[in-house]
């Protein structure tokens, strides 16, 4: 595994083409976000996702969300109505994943089988230009049932040296994992809850 210092601020160019290069071949990336460190993979490169569940030691019938880079790319993966593009424009970037229809085009192993994903826009600049080419895989990187890791230094303690790339731009700062919110039903419905509920609670009431 290669560790590369990131400046969280200011990502330098040249790193984040080089992490994109990697992903794009298939290989697997530990990154922050806005809440915890996540492990990042290409979701269209079908190896590299079952990588990803396999460093977790994840159930393979166990969705993984996914990561986009703006509101925007949301359309690559899931169905907005108008309802949810109302509360999405509210609230991303930010510490929500949010429960949409998925569309066809996303691997089913992504999903677990189901017709249903979660999506995240993180506050971050890292992950944001990571996944501008494509979506990445957004999950805890951790074994599934440990803590979610808040810095590099824990996520290594988890994975070892199994993802391709660990990027170091120090803790995160929310340090605890997104809510998760399903906008495909109404009123949309807090599945669980975790960082930016407090402002949530102010946009949906």
């Amino acid at each position: 595994m290669k560790v590369i210092e990131v400046d969280p601020d200011n990502p330098e160019k040249n790193k984040m083409a080089m992490i994109r290069e990697v992903l794009s071949a298939g290989g697997t990336v530990v990154y922050p976000t806005d809440t915890v460190y996540g492990l990042g993979a290409n979701i269209f490169h079908e190896k590299a996702v079952l990588n990803v569940y396999h460093m977790k030691v994840r159930p393979l019938d166990k969705p993984i969300s996914v990561c986009v880079s703006k509101i925007e790319d949301i359309n690559q993966v899931a169905h907005m109505n108008l309802q949810a593009e109302k509360i999405i424009q509210k609230i991303l970037p930010g510490p929500y994943t949010l429960i949409l229809n998925k569309k066809e085009t996303v691997p089913s192993q992504i999903t677990g089988g189901m017709d249903k994903i979660g999506v995240r826009i993180p506050d971050n600049a890292i992950c944001k230009d990571i996944s501008r080419e494509f979506p990445i895989t957004t999950t805890s990187a951790n074994l599934s049932g440990h803590p979610s890791p808040k810095s590099a230094q824990e996520a290594q303690r988890e994975l070892d040296d199994n993802p391709d790339i660990l990027i170091d731009s120090g803790p995160c700062p929310g340090g605890i994992s997104s809510t998760v919110v399903d906008l495909t039903v109404n009123p949309p419905r807090i599945v669980r809850e975790g960082a930016g509920m407090v402002k949530l609670r102010q946009f949906l009431g």
